[in-house]
């Protein structure tokens, strides 16, 4: 069912925002891969024989993410999805379970959920898709965003599905919380 038209992987590399340059830069990037809707211009009542076989493409992104980054580099991560007009949000919430649990497999089960953000558009749509930490989702300095777009897709009978990770918290990160040393819970919370 997945027909994957093409695939991007950017890395961006955060040397200071303003204040002293990093000795080593803060590294973000961004997997994704635009895929046929199998579902444009109609309503499907089961979408979940879809979601299942997304499965794959979550652990293909994570694999392209790791490689990156290197798995044990990885301190936040993301997912997305932008619908083409002709698709409905919910085929964009199908990434949920697809991406994010191919991501946590892939880095050894951390406990924090993969923050997500969906929309609907078109040709090169931007989506801010939000960053968390992955081991407690209330580490402040790890709240981010990546962006994630294509200059030709989504086109109006695809979606652009995204996964994204950084290997730290912002640069110059300074807004108090709990520090990533601190993390002491199971939960995924802190």
């Amino acid at each position: 069912m997945i027909d994957v038209r093409k695939t991007q992987l950017s890395v961006e590399e955060i040397w200071h925002e303003r204040g002293a340059r990093a000795i080593v830069p803060l590294r973000v990037a961004t997997a994704l891969a635009v895929v046929r809707n199998p579902f444009a211009g109609r309503h499907e009542p089961d979408l979940l024989p879809f979601q299942a076989e997304l499965r794959a493409l979550g652990r293909s992104l994570s694999e392209k993410l790791v490689e990156a980054l290197g798995a044990a580099s990885i301190e936040a991560y993301g997912k997305g999805a932008i619908v083409g007009e002709d698709g409905e949000l919910e085929h964009g919430a199908l990434w949920h379970e697809a991406g994010g649990w191919a991501l946590r497999e892939l880095l050894g089960g951390p406990k924090a959920i993969v923050p997500a953000a969906k929309t609907v558009g078109t040709l090169g749509t931007r989506l801010m898709v939000p960053l968390g930490h992955i081991h407690a989702a209330y580490v402040r300095s790890h709240f981010g965003t990546a962006e994630m777009t294509m200059w030709d897709g989504p086109r109006r009978d695809e979606i652009a599905y995204g996964l994204v990770a950084a290997t730290g918290g912002r640069i110059h990160a300074r807004a108090g919380g709990l520090a990533a040393s601190d993390i002491g819970g199971e939960d995924g919370l802190r």
